[in-house]
């Protein structure tokens, strides 16, 4: 197997398709971006280069900064809400074993294999003013005035719900595999040190899960800015642009509006605050003995 491996000609048919694979794949789409957002091309005919102009508007487009910040605020929701909800989630459905660990795991994932068609529409009879199901719960108690949860004020939070809601079952799974990955034995010897649940969780399973905590939350901020599909179906962006976000505003800028090189530029800033994201949370969980 040294032997094997140690064969030049053996590594280079192991890498190389890899190498092509992410030129061709991730490196030239992101080169054809940069360039791109840096002319006046709207789709079709000719690519005029204007410099850093798509930028110097992009500074000053206030819906760009809307859609970043909706972004940015379900970003908080997912790590802030969702994920701690899903790890404590995990853990239980960890101590349940048998067929009830399944069927609640089955359960919390069957959001995530819905096509996201089907998520919106339902969303949207939900929260219908005149006869959705969250206005009728509250009529049962008392509350008989029609609230519009998709309109002016009240449409953002709705959609950061449905978003949190809908991709709950992907970070509680990850989470789950990462607490099976724990060695039991370390379980066995806090039970019997007397450790209670809360100081097994605090202690063992969290600084464990460490590791998973940060893959997890780089997905999340990434999953966060590329929303785009249940956006689309659920609001497209309204009331006017209250429910905008990052990918579903390159999307009408790209292909509804024609400016091809505008919403090349917005994946330019998407790909940029990507890796920013990236750098920053490995600083804040790299282990500070190796700093």
């Amino acid at each position: 197997m040294k032997k094997l491996y140690s064969n030049k000609w053996i590594i280079l048919s192991l890498v190389i398709p890899g190498i092509i694979t992410f030129v061709f794949a991730i490196l030239t789409p992101i080169l054809l971006s940069l360039y791109y957002s840096l002319t006046d091309f709207a789709g079709i005919g000719k690519a005029n280069f204007i410099g850093f102009e798509n930028y110097k508007n992009l500074i000053k487009d206030k819906v760009f900064w809307v859609s970043l910040r909706n972004s940015l605020f379900l970003a908080l929701g997912f790590i802030f809400i969702q994920h701690p909800i899903a790890i404590i989630t995990a853990a239980i459905l960890d101590k349940l074993q048998g067929k009830a660990e399944g069927f609640f795991r089955t359960i919390y994932f069957i959001p995530n294999v819905i096509s996201v068609a089907i998520i919106a529409y339902l969303w949207k009879f939900i929260y219908n003013p005149n006869f959705g199901l969250l206005n009728n719960i509250l009529k049962l108690f008392g509350y008989t005035n029609e609230i519009n949860w998709l309109g002016k004020g009240m449409a953002i939070w709705s959609v950061i719900i449905v978003l949190i809601w809908h991709g709950f079952g992907w970070g509680m799974l990850i989470y789950y595999a990462g607490i099976k990955n724990i060695n039991p034995i370390l379980y066995e010897v806090a039970a019997i040190d007397g450790a209670d649940a809360k100081t097994t969780f605090l202690k063992i399973t969290l600084p464990l899960m460490k590791p998973v905590i940060q893959v997890n939350v780089t997905l999340a901020i990434i999953a966060a800015l590329k929303q785009m599909e249940t956006v689309y179906l659920l609001t497209n962006g309204g009331p006017g642009n209250e429910t905008q976000f990052l990918a579903n505003y390159l999307y009408k800028q790209a292909f509804n509006s024609f400016k091809y090189g505008y919403g090349n530029a917005i994946s330019v800033v998407f790909i940029i605050i990507c890796l920013a994201s990236t750098i920053i949370l490995n600083k804040i969980f790299s282990e500070k003995e190796y700093a």
